[in-house]
């Protein structure tokens, strides 16, 4: 066994960008052309595959693939700790008739698979996947022997990232704690991974579900944070999404703070996709302009008129003091009203006038 490749293996464990490098040695000791890795759970959450069948894999997944036919539901159903060949739970002619094999691989001259299914811990399900071409002939058994020695490491390996990530998230949520931030950090579907106690103490705002779900008490703003969770894996989406929250209990606001977790894509395992922080509302005074801004990722202009509002400006008075037009005012407030997920001006105002400012050392 070579003892430098099972050090890789481990070390994909804190470096995911070497996962496609270890599924290319994978390929070459059962003698195929690189291999996939793909996360699922009732959808396919995350994957990554070597350089050959990268293309193959990416149409495999963005088009929903692994769900098609029996192959993968057959694979999964056989519960066997360790490679499994196609031809050992199908007949050849049973493969010509799968759509994975009719439709994708059989028009690109690969004729054969061998795959094995590790259940984690944290529901998901992990699955390696090579293939080669049809002039090969089936994978022999020999090669899913050599691949079982490895299975063990392969597997601790996805577990430990597991339970990396999730260490990540517990860490994280502590980290704003000590900072005296209530907040909790949640995966690219909205599953809570780690919660620290100030938010589990906002009984009035958050509403507890299960299955590690979480809802906000507002109805405004509890679709924003749907759509903020929807957004998470949009390369174009906002970095932070910001908005009030109303305590339904009590006359009682704070803003709500989605802030994604920037991590590679190649980062598979149970990834930590965003936190949802909450900051206080409770001083009636118009905040610095820089904290509106910086609270609601307001341009610089917004942010301008949307103190001024708190200040009890009008717009008139706003486009006069500043030079500029009725009308360009009135497109930063419809801006302010968007982005505070307020629907009048008076809103705002009651919103940002009290908001606390952050103090520093030394002041009262």
């Amino acid at each position: 066994m070579d003892t430098q490749f099972i050090d890789k293996i481990y070390e994909s464990c804190f470096a995911p960008e070497i996962w496609p490098d270890v599924l290319d040695e994978i390929g070459r000791i059962a003698g195929a052309p690189g291999a996939s890795l793909i996360v699922s759970k009732d959808e396919v959450l995350h994957w990554v595959a070597s350089a050959e069948p990268r293309e193959r894999a990416a149409r495999f997944v963005n088009e929903g693939w692994l769900w098609r036919g029996k192959v993968v539901a057959r694979l999964f159903a056989q519960r066997h700790a360790g490679f499994l060949i196609d031809v050992e739970y199908f007949t050849p002619e049973e493969l010509d008739q799968e759509p994975i094999y009719r439709e994708i691989w059989r028009p690109q001259g690969i004729g054969w698979g061998m795959a094995t299914a590790i259940p984690m811990p944290t529901g998901e399900n992990v699955t390696f996947i090579l293939s080669r071409q049809m002039e090969c002939g089936p994978f022999e058994r020999a090669s899913a022997d050599r691949l079982d020695k490895l299975r063990p490491h392969l597997a601790r390996s996805v577990l430990i990232s597991a339970r990396l990530q999730l260490e990540r998230a517990r860490v994280a949520g502590a980290a704003l704690a000590a900072m005296g931030v209530p907040a909790l950090v949640f995966d690219e579907t909205g599953k809570v991974l780690s919660a620290n106690p100030l938010i589990e103490a906002t009984t009035g705002y958050v509403h507890w579900r299960a299955f590690n779900r979480v809802s906000l008490k507002d109805k405004v703003a509890d679709r924003l944070l749907r759509d903020a969770i929807a957004f998470l894996d949009v390369e174009s989406g906002p970095d932070v999404r910001s908005f009030p929250l109303r305590n339904v209990e009590a006359d009682a606001i704070m803003v709500a703070h989605v802030i994604p977790v920037r991590l590679s894509a190649r980062d598979i395992f149970v990834r930590c996709a965003a936190v949802l922080a909450l900051t206080p509302v409770t001083r009636p005074q118009a905040p610095p302009v820089e904290l509106v801004q910086s609270l609601f990722d307001l341009t610089p202009a917004e942010a301008r008129v949307a103190r001024s509002l708190a200040s009890g400006r009008t717009a008139e008075d706003i486009a006069s003091d500043g030079g500029v037009s009725l009308s360009t005012v009135r497109s930063h407030v419809r801006g302010v009203l968007e982005k505070t997920g307020c629907h009048r001006q008076v809103d705002v105002v009651a919103l940002l006038t009290g908001i606390v400012p952050p103090r520093t050392a030394g002041t009262s």
